[in-house]
């Protein structure tokens, strides 16, 4: 069946759905007023690698949240990349709370100290990169936010010879809904020369 992407139902549906695994950018900032904020999102993915640069984007909203209202007045933030050992506590951090609470505080959850920017970082993360705002672009109702990456923390149990390991990083990957995936199930493929 062909047609608009409204006729498959809404177009946040369509491509939630359709574009998949998603990875999950778990962000964290903190206010002007010193509240530490923590929230997962599934549109997140790199950009660039000369200069680093990640992006996010929050969507469907006309009121801006605690995350990018805070990345807009502070222009940094922190990127927790959700595996295995963290992705119940990333679920709790989804729960809408008011502007004067804490996921941190919520969810029990240890800060870890960021070297390059003031926000807090989730400690027991097993990879985090501090951004410092890159650029900021409204797309309709929703804003993509980059972020270059300043500094990067990676736990030693990730590393083989001093390099990131994709056999020990069991990142989790957003499906739709209320589904995820475990990213232990791979395969290779050689690229022809």
């Amino acid at each position: 069946m062909d047609g608009p992407p409204t006729a498959f139902g809404s177009p946040y549906r369509l491509l939630s759905t359709a574009v998949t695994p998603r990875p999950i950018g778990w962000i964290s900032t903190r206010s002007t007023d010193g509240i530490d904020n923590l929230a997962p999102y599934s549109f997140f993915n790199v950009v660039a690698v000369d200069p680093p640069v990640v992006m996010f984007a929050p969507v469907g909203s006309d009121k801006l949240k605690d995350t990018p209202r805070n990345v807009k007045q502070t222009e940094e933030f922190a990127v927790n990349v959700v595996t295995e050992r963290v992705v119940e506590a990333m679920n709790e951090t989804s729960a809408t709370l008011s502007a004067g609470e804490s996921e941190f505080d919520r969810t029990g959850l240890d800060r870890g100290e960021s070297v390059r920017i003031d926000a807090p970082h989730v400690a027991d993360a097993a990879v985090v990169f501090e951004c410092t705002l890159y650029e900021w672009l409204e797309v309709g109702s929703s804003v993509l936010i980059l972020g270059e990456v300043v500094h990067a923390h990676v736990d030693d149990d990730q590393l083989t010879d001093g390099k990131i390991d994709i056999d020990k990083l069991d990142t989790i990957g957003r499906l739709a809904g209320s589904l995820y995936t475990k990213t232990g199930d791979r395969f290779a493929i050689e690229r022809p020369p």
